[in-house]
Parts: C-alpha cells; structure tokens; sequence
C-alpha cells in the first residue's frame, strides 16, 4: 500500500521545514538542562566505573531506539507522531491511552516542572515569594503558549534560537573546566582509577536518568508531517541529534567530573553553578542560572509543540474530542489544542503551587508510563512491517528484527526497574494512566460520523485503519 506523501490540505500541516531546522528542533526536544540534574544521581550511583561509557552506552541505545522510529515516521508521516504508531498497530483505543498519557501525565507535568524550576532560579535574582514564583510560572507557560498560537514559524524559530543560547550555557561549563585545569585547579580524585562495578540496582537508577537525559527523541516523530525531505529527512533531524547531543553530554560530564571530582559532583545540588562559581566567581554563577532559565524555556516550548500536535491527532479521531482536533491553516498551528495543553499545564502549575514537588519525584512519576508506551512503540514497527509489507518505508531499520527486540526487552527491564527501585510517584502515575483507561471505554460508546479516523490528504491515513476505526453508533 503507497502512503500518500503529498502536503496537507488547510485542515493538516504543511512540508515547511528543511532537514537542518528539523534537526534543530529534534535537538531542542531532547536537550534540556535537566542533565545537571542527572549527572550527580549517575555519578551517586556508579562513581568513576565506567561514568563515560554508561553515557556513551545511553546515546547508541537510543539511537537503536531511534531508527525504529525513523522507519515508522517516514513510512507514516503524520502529525501525531507515536500516536499514530501506536493507533495503526493495536487500535484506536491503545492510541487514545497514549494520547492521554502525554496530555496528563507526560508533557503537561514537564511544562509545570520546567516552569517551577525556571521561577525557583528567578527567585534567586527577583524578590519572588512562593506565591510569586508560583505566577511567575504560570505566566512562563501562559506567554509561550501565546506565542505559539500566533503562527507556527514564531514557535519554531524561538525553539531554535533557545536551543542555541542553552548551547552556549553548555560550552561556557566546559570552559570552566579548562580554565581550572589551566590553572592546575582540578581535583586530585577527578584522576582517579575506576571504581569498582556498583549493584545492579544502582546501574539501574543510573541508567534511568541517563535515559531520561536523552529522552525526548521519540517526540521529534511529530515533525514526520512536517518535514520537506520524504527519504531522508527524518532520519539525518533525529539520528543527527542525538549523535550531536552524545558530544555535547560528554564533554559536559566530563567537565563537572573533572572539574568537582567524583565525590564532588555525586553530592552537588547544582553542580555546573558550583564549577562556574569556582572557575569564574559569582558571575559565573549568575550565567549557569540564565542558561537554566533559557533551557526551561525552551523545553517547555518544544513540549508545547510536540504535545499540542499528539491531542490534535488523537482529538481529530475521536467525535467527543472534535473541538479538539483543528488545524488553524493560516496560522500552521492547531490552536484549540495549543490551549488545551498549554491551559492544562497552567493548572498543573496552579495545583503544585499549594505544595512542593521535587524534580526526582516527578521523574518518579513519568518514568514507567513512559517505558510502557516505547515498549508498546517497538512492538508496533513489527507489527506494522506485517500488516502494511507493501508500504513505501524510504528508511528501513537495521538488522531487522534484532533492533526493535532488543530495545523492547531494555525498554521492558527499565519498566521493571522504574516501579521497582524508583518511589512512590511511579505508582501515582500508573494511577494516572488508569483513570485514562476509564475515559477510553466511555469515549469508545461515543458515534463516530466518520469511521475512518478522519482521513485527511497527506496525513498517512488509509482504508485499512476502518477495521479499527471508533464505532459508527453506541453498542
């Protein structure tokens, strides 16, 4: 079956961007500074034993994650990125759990972590109360969801240029550790041997927020629609990415490590402050703080688009989430869920401002949700190579069926591992993901006046999807 590759018509986006813009925003979906928060749980929890091969390890796993999705994306281009995937392999009933999984649990609850921590390094410049921080935050989401209403170049264009600022931040912390190595400043233990191999529990947590500091490479899928180039595009934005943010996290790993020492940077709350604090003195402090501010901006940006596009695939196929599932053809942006998101997250923000969250705890609670889907996610490429063998696939993953298997058994040990050795917030979510599965049942009851999930030109839609179509009348 040939997927029609052609351009959406006004209802569905358009081919605007180039490969090297992709790239850029693929880059921006998963870079954030949320690896100076990870790197002293990784280094707690591993020491010196093999540190830098434990991130090596994690940017190739998930490129082998990675290609799958590029196969599936260029095969089936379409707005709602994994959604999508997920809708065509098991129905749309597994598609709308997704969907609701990103919407309430995922990418709403990132936008309101990123927010609170953007407000919490403002207080250290602004005279800004809690309650202060908590409108400050509030006002983050509120102004870039403005932004992204007003046309789908400003949010795209911003995403860029924040992505560029936060890679500046980044190259000034390995600059700090050059100037101390210059001045003979670096720590006697950062030169010391390996550690000895650490528990396999330990390995596992490290693990986890390794991946959580490469995450987000799954949400560049969105762009599939999006994208000029058919065959290539795709797999140079997110196989690029990840290959240019590996480089970039080891050079800053290295950094803090040499720069603070192991003991240093695995009991370090801020350990890029600290260094830029001992290499260049407050100031160096006060720049760390702006380049988390950017950062957090940038992710909640790059959420916003990624997370505003899976609610209007998913809200398009679904006649109770109609309102939901426009696309402002003039504006290139699909604005109701835009404010859905982005109105969600703000009352995330609102709730969280009665009671402290920390960042470990949120990770807690996104973290099984998320190995479920790439598990579900990996067993779809398989399952799709079966259903469609005649579709046109302009990339095809390597040593299939190797590659999807093993990521689905690391995706499934990580699921383990996240509900075992992780806190209570991962049992929250499951609760969360629950309550989503209460909604599918009703929405299933709801009639659909097109059974075909809202077959739009350009948008990787075909007659097959009926047979796992919303049903035409209640049952």
């Amino acid at each position: 079956m040939e997927i029609d590759h052609q351009p959406a018509g006004p209802d569905g986006p358009r081919r605007h961007l180039g490969v090297g813009h992709a790239t850029i925003l693929a880059l921006g979906m998963i870079m954030t500074t949320d690896t100076l928060k990870t790197a002293p749980t990784v280094a707690l929890n591993v020491g010196t034993w093999h540190f830098y091969g434990l991130w090596v390890l994690g940017g190739l796993i998930s490129m082998v994650g990675a290609l799958c999705y590029v196969e599936m994306a260029s095969a089936f281009p379409d707005p709602g990125g994994d959604y999508s995937f997920l809708r065509k392999a098991y129905g749309p009933e597994v598609g709308l759990l997704f969907a609701w999984s990103r919407f309430s649990i995922m990418h709403t609850g990132w936008m309101a972590l990123m927010a609170f921590m953007f407000a919490d390094y403002a207080a250290a410049l602004l005279p800004l109360d809690h309650l202060g921080r908590t409108l400050f935050a509030m006002g983050t989401v509120g102004a870039l969801m403005g932004l992204n209403l007003m046309h789908v170049r400003l949010g795209f264009v911003t995403q860029a240029g924040l992505v560029g600022l936060v890679t500046l931040g980044f190259a000034a912390v390995v600059a700090a550790a050059l100037k101390l190595a210059a001045a003979g400043g670096l720590p006697a233990a950062a030169l010391a041997p390996p550690a000895a191999a650490p528990p396999l529990s330990h390995l596992s947590v490290a693990l986890i927020y390794i991946f959580l500091a490469y995450g987000g490479w799954s949400d560049a899928a969105t762009l599939s629609a999006e994208v000029r180039s058919d065959r290539r595009g795709m797999l140079v934005a997110i196989m690029g990415s990840i290959a240019v943010l590996m480089v970039i996290y080891l050079a800053l790993n290295g950094a803090m490590m040499a720069g603070l020492g192991p003991a240093g940077l695995a009991h370090s709350t801020a350990p890029a402050a600290d260094l830029l604090g001992r290499a260049f003195g407050p100031a160096g402090k006060g720049l760390i703080v702006a380049v988390v501010g950017v950062s957090a901006v940038a992710s909640i940006n790059s959420t916003l688009i990624v997370g505003a596009r899976t609610t209007y695939a998913a809200a398009r196929d679904v006649p109770a989430l109609a309102a939901l599932g426009r696309w402002e053809g003039a504006r290139g942006v699909p604005a109701r869920a835009v404010l859905a998101e982005g109105g969600f997250a703000m009352a995330l923000v609102a709730v969280g401002g009665f009671a402290a969250s920390g960042f470990n705890a949120m990770v807690d609670y996104m973290t099984p949700v998320y190995w479920l889907f790439i598990t579900l996610s990996m067993g779809a490429l398989i399952i799709l190579r079966r259903r469609y063998p005649h579709a046109e696939r302009p990339v095809r993953t390597p040593l299939y069926p190797l590659f999807p298997l093993l990521f689905m058994a690391i995706a499934v040990y990580m699921l383990g591992a996240s509900l075992v050795d992780l806190g209570p917030g991962a049992l929250f979510g499951a609760g969360v993901l629950a309550v989503g599965l209460v909604l599918v049942v009703g929405l299933r009851r709801w009639p659909s006046p097109n059974p075909t999930g809202s077959a739009r030109p350009g948008e990787g839609r075909d007659p097959d999807d009926e047979a796992r179509a919303w049903p035409k009348g209640p049952r």
